[in-house]
């Protein structure tokens, strides 16, 4: 098992123990894939949920440039949904985890076709 398969495993347990979902392991591998090198970085490897301007960039770099979502108040609040799914007091939100949670919440499976 490679690098990336035991991170997948990680998020893949994230989903189910702290966000209470059952996760589909083809489109979370692809959105793992989608972050790139960012997931092997400890600090690029997760969001942090308290911060304003790292929430504007998931928002302006995954939501629209990503997903194609246009900018509007609904994209901010569903981060912030994720983020209260997720547990604000989880120090280690995945990025992958939180995007995989905003693929799903905007019914963009299709961006990962």
């Amino acid at each position: 098992m490679g690098k990336r398969d035991e991170l997948i495993a990680v998020y893949a347990d994230d989903l189910k123990n702290k966000c209470g979902m059952t996760p589909d392991m083809d489109l979370l591998t692809k959105v793992t894939i989608g972050c790139g090198p960012a997931i092997y970085n400890a600090d690029a490897s997760t969001v942090a949920g308290s911060q304003p301007e790292e929430l504007e960039t998931v928002k302006n770099n995954f939501l629209i440039k990503k997903l194609g979502l246009s900018d509007s108040p609904q994209l901010m609040e569903a981060i912030n949904s994720v983020i209260e799914t997720y547990g604000k007091s989880e120090r280690n939100k995945y990025r992958a985890v939180v995007y995989y949670m905003l693929t799903k919440h905007f019914g963009k499976e299709s961006v990962y076709g």
